[in-house]
Order: C-alpha cells, then structure tokens, then sequence
C-alpha cells in the first residue's frame, strides 16, 4: 500500500476521483456528494467531497492512519484557496519541498494559497484521530459571486480573492471560533436529503466563508481588542471554571487562573462576560454561594464552617451575599432545611 500519493487539486471530485485511482478502491457518488473509505491495510475513516455552484466545495476527512502517510496536491491549472479547519489532532503543511513543514495543531485553522509551482504538501501522521474541514474555493469561478463586495473588503482579501490564477503565497492561521466550530458540526450532522440537503450545506459553507472573513479581519487587532471568541480560547475558559469549582475554598487571585490557563487576564475576562455575563470575580462569588447552599443541604458542617468551607473569610458578609442571592439568611435556609428533614423522618 503506498504512503505517499500525488493528486491533481483542481476540485473536490477530482481530489477524491485521484485519491480512489491512487489506492485502487471504488468511490461512492451521490448528487453533488463524493466518498472513499480506507481500505483496511491503510487505515479506517473516509474522505468526502461536496460541490455548490460558483466554484465552493468542501472536503471532510474523518480517519485513523495505520502508518504516517503524506499528499501531494498537485499544481493544475488553478489552485483552489483553501480554509482548512482543524478539529482533532494535528497534522503538517507545506508549499514545497524545500521548506519545513507546518504544524498545523488542534482548533487551528488555516488559509492557504499557493503560487504558481508550488504544490501543497500535507504529511498526516500514524494512530492519531484526523479530522479536517476544508473550504476549497476555486477563486475564478467565485470571481462572478464576490465581485461586487470586494471593493468594501480588506485590502488582504481583496487581493487574496483577486488572486485568481494562483499567483501569490498566502499564508494565515489561527483558532477558530466558537461559531464556526458550531457551523461545521451541523455540515457534517446533516440528515438531510435530497435539494434541501444540497441548499442546507451550501447555505452552511457560506456562514463558515463568512464567519471566518469575520474572523481574519478581527484578528488584525491587538489580542485584547478581539471580539471573535476563539473555540481553543472557550476551552481554556471551561479549564478555568474547573479550577475555580475545584479549588473554592482558596480560588482568589484572577492573574494566577490566567497564567494556569495560558491566557491574559483581559481574555479571560471577556471570555467569561461572552460565556456567562459575569466577571471572574462576579462567577466565583456566585459558585461560592451556589456551593455553599449544597453543604447547608446535604452536610453536618455548621454556617462558620462553611463559610470558610467556600472561601469566604466573613460570616456576615456570607451572610449578606446569601440572603442576596436566595432571599433567606443561611440561618434561616438551614432551619428550612432541617425541617423539611424532621417532616421527612416522621412521616
């Protein structure tokens, strides 16, 4: 079984057409849709094409290789600009043989074009999960379809699109959003059939084409200007959230959950008022109170035991953030409690 295979990078059907004659297996085909499965001394996954008009497709990969396996797309006589989108474990880019290829991680993604040339070359390593989602926009086709919002774009794309004949390098990455991430997981959850699955994904590929113009235009700003809520930035919030859930009793210093999280203390506060219309400090009282009113119900411990059971180092304040948030003191939800206990026994 080869491990390394050249494909002619015209379209999305000639990329799953080339990789069949490659491997020696059949394709299946459905209206507009293409699909190979591995074969199993390769591996076990598949590759899927989808075309739409005005030169958009997309390739889907889902797959577990048996050994590191490398593709050569091929220079034809246009090159399509790719948005690749990264949803599994990272794999490597390059525009040529000369050059070290490009670790591509995680979350990431990337736009790329290449110059007249110049192939991509992508090297998909052994027993990790890959799983990628590629725009792939033949810009001569797309001309027609942009042509007339280009004038109102940024200059980097208004070059990028106008780029027709695949005469520059273009090189762009970075995490994608959270919405983005939403998008595609609808494109490939589709159950759909039929002119209405065809319209659905179309429609979804252009909310992916746009978010992600959103995206690399916001990108331009300093990291604390972005708006664009990145998906590996959420998942650092969510490690974030762990900690302070975990670690109540002593959570209290902003910078070090930051720095534990990889992130600055300006993304991780917007993160959170995006994710939870709070601050940190707002989202860590409000556990506080949340976990403080478990222990009232379910443990032996007293109000001043749990009040510094959750953190806080006054009773009274304790006492005022409760009757806040639940309209009773801790005393007073305690008897409630403990009544409710008695009534439970006796009946």
């Amino acid at each position: 079984m080869k491990r390394k295979i050249n494909i002619h990078d015209s379209d999305v059907k000639r990329v799953i057409v080339d990789m069949a004659q490659n491997l020696d297996i059949d394709y299946e085909q459905n209206p507009h849709e293409y699909c190979i499965r591995l074969p199993e001394e390769l591996g076990k996954g598949y590759v899927k094409a989808y075309e739409f008009d005005f030169g958009v497709g997309v390739l889907e990969t889902d797959y577990l290789l048996e050994k590191d396996f490398y593709f050569e797309l091929e220079k034809d006589v246009l090159n399509p600009l790719k948005i690749i989108f990264n949803r599994e474990s990272s794999f490597y880019h390059r525009f040529s043989k000369d050059l070290e290829f490009q670790e591509i991680k995680r979350l990431e993604n990337t736009i790329i074009s290449n110059k007249f040339g110049n192939h991509h070359f992508f090297k998909i390593p052994a027993n990790t999960p890959i799983c990628i989602f590629s725009l792939e926009i033949n810009r001569k086709l797309f001309e027609e379809k942009i042509e007339s919002f280009l004038p109102n774009m940024n200059t980097d794309l208004i070059e990028l699109f106008r780029d027709v004949n695949g005469v520059n390098d273009f090189f762009y990455k970075n995490y994608y959003s959270l919405e983005i991430s939403k998008f595609i997981s609808e494109f490939i959850d589709c159950e759909l059939s039929g002119f209405m699955r065809q319209v659905y994904l179309e429609g979804k590929a252009y909310e992916i084409l746009t978010h992600q113009l959103q995206q690399y235009l916001d990108d331009l700003n300093d990291p604390d200007k972005r708006i664009i809520l990145r998906q590996a930035t959420i998942e650092r919030i969510e490690e974030a959230v762990s900690i302070i859930k975990n670690e109540i009793e002593k959570t209290d210093n902003i910078a070090n959950i930051a720095k534990r999280v990889g992130l600055n203390q300006n993304t991780l506060q917007n993160g959170f008022r995006q994710l939870f219309k709070s601050s940190v400090n707002e989202f860590i009282r409000n556990h506080r109170i949340e976990r403080a009113k478990e222990l009232l119900e379910s443990s032996d411990l007293n109000i001043t035991e749990i009040t510094y059971k959750v953190g806080i180092n006054s009773r009274s304040y304790f006492a005022k953030l409760f009757k806040k948030k639940y309209g009773v003191n801790p005393k007073q939800y305690l008897d409630q409690v403990r009544n409710q206990k008695g009534d439970s026994k006796s009946a």
